[in-house]
């Protein structure tokens, strides 16, 4: 940019500097922002900054530094940005800044036992605390927010245990200061105005039962996706709020909270068709919510009958094969199913009704156990049943299977049945194995020739991917990924 080195540029009109700066990369604008003082309050023009994106945590993470610029950000951003994304990382770094007390920044260091183990856990809570509590302070008054999404990682302490909501009630002042970012969120909902996605997942209880009764009237008829996802017992909305929301085009929900009295409510004439659905089914919390109330096959159908273009998106995690056979309704269009767990198992019967009842709608079926061994789910059978899906559900275009034995035959044959259709086939490697009577009949490496057929099949370069985990990340926040991109493009 050589007009950035001159002594004209600073003679250039505001709306001149603007549109120079609507070209540039944020890295550039920052770059140019430091010609002048007019050209650095240029930068700040409302109209370059369409959306934020924030992730708090992650590598080299340190507390000071991350405060300092949240709390520039939401200052300079918070009260104009029309899109923020909010996401709460894993920490891997010193966040002993954030504590006056000098013991905590040794917590890193494993001598202490049990008392350093909870400094850490309370430094931890208190930074992420604070970080959520600067964020909600700037957008509190923003009534040109059109899109919120919030997800929190609800295991941030990967090594020291999850830390959920009693950790953070045990910190210093922890009830205290939930209870204000509950507010701001209240507050935040109840002056927006053009609100078009409501998205918080997992996000330390920032969502309660009464969060909703807060949205404005104007928010809640522009209102077109809602995600609500936590760990809490009850639900998150009740039917009186859903029934406000007149206009949703996608929903994403705990399975247990999709009742009988809401789905009937979406199947209104009145209302707006729904489009995408997302449930996420945990098997470890059956026990507090039951699935008794949920939808019911009559529900479904009404439902469909309004919305004729719903697709659904299902997680099931730790779900054993009865309660997955008691949810997964014939009416029911399922487009996406994922399956992970560590401890359950997938029945040979549960494949059979998915392929049966799915063949017209699933697309995407994912399954996944990351527990010991690899249980073969074709044996005692005349076909294995992950080809019968592949043979029946012909608009499958994602396949992800790890943790169970795939047979190469298998795998072979199922790349012959779907074809190029087939744009995503994952396949662990570790979970693929070879009939040693077939390696009498053909030639060379096993693993070239299996990489040689599905290739060609697929008419793609095809390898058994090597490590998984560099694939799908941890489940809930795969889901709230997956949920996003399922539901952007309606």
């Amino acid at each position: 940019m050589a007009l950035c080195g001159g002594v004209g540029a600073m003679a250039l009109p505001s709306e001149l500097i603007v549109h120079i700066f609507s070209f540039l990369s944020h890295r550039d604008k920052l770059r140019a922002s430091a010609v002048c003082s007019r050209w650095r309050e240029c930068l700040f023009y409302p109209s370059l900054w369409t959306e934020l994106k924030l992730r708090i945590g992650g590598d080299g993470c340190n507390g000071s530094d991350k405060t300092a610029k949240v709390d520039f950000l939401m200052r300079k951003f918070g009260s104009f940005v029309p899109e923020l994304e909010l996401e709460l990382a894993p920490v891997e770094g010193n966040l002993s800044p954030l504590s006056n007390d000098p013991t905590a920044a040794r917590m890193e260091q494993p001598p202490g036992g049990q008392e350093a183990h909870q400094r850490r856990r309370d430094a931890m809570a208190t930074y992420y605390l604070d970080q959520v509590l600067c964020v909600f302070t700037g957008i509190r008054n923003n009534r040109n927010l059109q899109k919120l999404s919030l997800y929190g990682d609800t295991f941030i302490l990967q090594q020291d245990g999850p830390l959920d909501m009693s950790s953070l009630q045990q910190v210093q002042q922890g009830d205290k200061k939930i209870n204000e970012v509950q507010q701001l969120f209240m507050e935040l909902l109840s002056n927006s105005r053009q609100l078009r996605w409501l998205s918080c997942s997992f996000m330390l209880d920032v969502v309660t039962p009464c969060s909703l009764s807060c949205l404005s009237n104007p928010a809640a008829e522009t209102l077109q996706h809602l995600s609500l996802l936590d760990d809490q017992l009850g639900p998150l909305i009740s039917p009186s709020e859903l029934d406000r929301l007149s206009n949703l085009h996608s929903l994403a929900l705990d399975f247990c909270d999709f009742t009988s009295e809401l789905c009937g409510l979406l199947a209104s004439p009145r209302r707006a068709p729904l489009h995408r659905l997302s449930l996420l089914l945990n098997g470890a919390a059956l026990e507090f919510k039951p699935l008794e109330g949920t939808a019911t096959e009559d529900d479904w159908k009404a439902l469909v009958r309004v919305s004729a273009n719903l697709r659904v998106y299902v997680m099931a995690l730790e779900v054993d094969s009865s309660d997955l056979l008691r949810v997964l309704k014939p009416s029911l269009p399922l487009e996406r199913l994922h399956l992970d767990s560590y401890n359950t198992l997938v029945t040979h019967g549960a494949l059979e009704l998915i392929s049966q009842q799915y063949k017209k709608t699933l697309t995407h079926f994912l399954l996944v156990r990351d527990g010991p061994g690899f249980p073969d789910l074709g044996v005692n059978c005349n076909e294995d049943p992950l080809v019968l899906l592949a043979w029946r559900c012909k608009q499958l275009a994602v396949l992800v299977i790890h943790g169970y034995t795939m047979w190469s035959h298998n795998l072979v044959a199922i790349s012959r049945l779907l074809g190029s259709s087939l744009r995503v086939l994952i396949v662990s490697e570790e979970s693929l194995d070879f009939d040693p009577e077939q390696s009498y009949y053909m030639e060379g490496d096993p693993v070239h020739y299996l990489v040689k057929q599905v290739s060609k099949s697929l008419d793609l370069d095809w390898h058994p991917c090597l490590d998984f985990a560099m694939v799908l990340p941890e489940p809930t926040q795969h889901f709230h990924r997956e949920l996003c991109a399922f539901s952007a493009g309606v």
